[in-house]
């Protein structure tokens, strides 16, 4: 009787000659044995997809995470510099203000552009691991 769970399996109504069935026995054992290897290899695919995915999903939260601070940090400093203006009672005072300012802006902007690239480097070389480590088992030799 064939086994429902091996698709490999099957029923001969007739006797088939032992040459045709050593042969047939081996295509049958080759096809199982390719097919148990390209099973293993979509599981594992998967997994990489899957691992993949999260990491992606996670930096995309950290790097969103980290603009909204930008943006609030930012923000702040602006409402400050507003209220410190209303202070001021000469043109050159503000001047002075304005210019301070805009150089404190200027270095905050740069600090916050070098971590996101550096927060974006860390995400994508996180994102690409997983697929590298498939490829490297799919790839390397059996010893």
């Amino acid at each position: 009787m064939a086994d429902s769970n091996d698709p490999f399996s099957t029923v001969m109504p007739f006797q088939l000659p032992e040459q045709v069935r050593a042969f047939a026995e081996k295509g049958v054992s080759q096809a199982r044995e390719s097919y148990s290897k390209l099973r293993d290899v979509a599981e594992t695919n998967n997994g990489a997809i899957e691992a993949v995915f999260s990491s992606a999903s996670k930096g995309a939260t950290d790097y969103s995470t980290k603009v909204f601070d930008f943006v609030k940090t930012n923000t702040s400093a602006n409402f400050d510099f507003a209220h410190s203006l209303f202070g001021a009672k000469t043109l050159p005072e503000i001047m002075e203000m304005w210019t301070s300012h805009a150089k404190k802006q200027v270095e905050v902007l740069t600090s916050q552009t070098k971590e996101l690239t550096e927060l974006s480097q860390k995400v994508a070389a996180e994102t690409v691991e997983p697929i590298k480590a498939s490829a490297s088992k799919m790839f390397t030799p059996a010893g």
